[in-house]
């Protein structure tokens, strides 16, 4: 059985298995650029990631589930923006160093393009999530991830392009975080050369 122990061995074994990968871009056309942190941590002896909560007094998306980022500034790059938003939003300051990689952009109902930049931290790290903007932040293991029963596909009258949830945090994880973390699943964990531009967001979601 595959190990998600928070060693170095975890660590460069995710790192191979994004090189590997040939991430896409998308044509920017009128979509703003945004970047989101896909950040491993430890979580006691487990390898983890990092999920927030948004805050509720938020003017757009409030109360959802998220990863750590947001719009890329000019003059930044991707990597850049994501370590940036990642410090401000939970206080998590990291070098470029510590980027394992990316994956291809993903399109929002919304009118973005959120580029992901997987990133890996330490234990010993305090976090202090912004009010402002986070609610709450979560650990999810890897394995949690990894579970055959963590995805699900459905359908939705409004599009013929089926619908992506996670099954974790004792909730439903939904697109564009759902995309994501998905592809950081079949990509990072397993090796697997799986896109996930195609994958469909709730109604609710695309406002």
């Amino acid at each position: 059985m595959m190990s998600f122990d928070f060693d170095t061995d975890l660590i460069a074994r995710l790192r191979r298995n994004i090189v590997e990968f040939r991430p896409q871009s998308i044509d920017p056309g009128t979509l703003i650029h945004a970047a989101v942190a896909v950040t491993v941590i430890p979580d006691g002896d487990a390898g983890a990631f990092l999920l927030t909560r948004r805050a509720t007094t938020l003017s757009a998306h409030s109360g959802q589930w998220a990863l750590p980022g947001g719009r890329v500034d000019e003059g930044e790059t991707a990597i850049e923006a994501a370590l940036r938003e990642l410090r401000e939003e939970v206080g998590l300051e990291l070098p470029a160093a510590r980027v394992l990689g990316r994956l291809d952009d993903y399109p929002t109902r919304s009118g973005y393009r959120i580029t992901p930049i997987v990133v890996w931290a330490e234990a010993g790290q305090e976090l202090v999530p912004d009010p402002a903007e986070v609610a709450s932040i979560h650990h999810i293991t890897l394995a949690a991830l990894a579970d055959p029963e963590t995805p699900e596909f459905g359908e939705i009258p409004e599009s013929d392009r089926p619908l992506i949830r996670l099954n974790i945090a004792d909730s439903q994880i939904h697109a564009p975080t759902a995309a994501v973390l998905y592809q950081f699943r079949e990509v990072a964990l397993f090796g697997r050369h799986t896109r996930v531009d195609h994958l469909e967001q709730p109604v609710w979601a695309w406002r």
